[in-house]
């Protein structure tokens, strides 16, 4: 059964983490590879329009596509993002041109929709969000290994207060960074706050460091 055309002057791109390839047609020759350089981007536009090619089609992989579809929409073309659910291929022995191929002749007969794209402030506003969250994941695990090598060395911060990154717990943190190890003066930095005496700071602080030493 024949399907119609839907659009005619479109193309297919298999995107790939070293090169990409550009079906324009359904024929062998149709299909060429090229690079991912900034010059190779800017020759696959060129290429597109040698064709007249107005709406091109490729599968969002990663992070690869970002440039080349910034690159497209600068040069006008209709670029449609398709997950990668819609554009498997067929049974068999995949390759690259294959794919590309396969991408074009889904596109061509208007079989595949874009992804969702926000707006450039939706954008920014995501990008700031998710550096932000990462930023919060990268400071509880540098939090949980402070921690855990405090109490290696028995120095039970943990125990005395709700969270060594406090005023507390940073200024010990610090003094013991820079080679203090008596726990009657490492209590001394003790905040207001810290709801624990400090006789109990200074238990809590007694590590086997100082136990090595003392029999040293």
């Amino acid at each position: 059964m024949e399907m119609d055309i839907i659009n005619p002057h479109c193309a297919g791109i298999d995107i790939g983490s070293r090169s990409h390839y550009v079906a324009v047609g359904q024929a062998l020759e149709d299909v060429k590879e090229f690079g991912v350089y900034a010059d190779d981007l800017t020759d696959i536009c060129l290429h597109l329009k040698a064709y007249e090619v107005t709406s091109v089609a490729m599968e969002i992989t990663g992070n690869y596509w970002q440039n080349l579809y910034v690159e497209l929409v600068k040069h006008g073309f209709e670029v449609t993002l398709a997950n990668g659910k819609f554009t498997k291929n067929i049974k068999g022995k995949k390759t690259d041109v294959k794919d590309a191929r396969w991408i074009q002749k889904l596109h061509s007969i208007g079989l595949l929709t874009s992804s969702f794209l926000p707006d450039e402030t939706t954008e920014k506003l995501r990008t700031y969000c998710r550096q932000r969250q990462n930023m919060l994941d990268l400071a509880v695990e540098a939090s949980h290994k402070m921690q855990k090598y405090l109490k290696i060395l028995n120095f039970r911060l943990d125990v005395v207060v709700n969270d060594i990154c406090g005023l507390t717990g940073m200024a010990i943190i610090t003094d013991i960074c820079k080679g203090n190890l008596d726990p009657e003066k490492l209590s001394e930095h003790r905040h207001g706050n810290c709801r624990k005496l400090k006789e109990e700071l200074t238990k809590a602080l007694k590590s086997i460091c100082n136990v090595t030493h003392t029999h040293i």
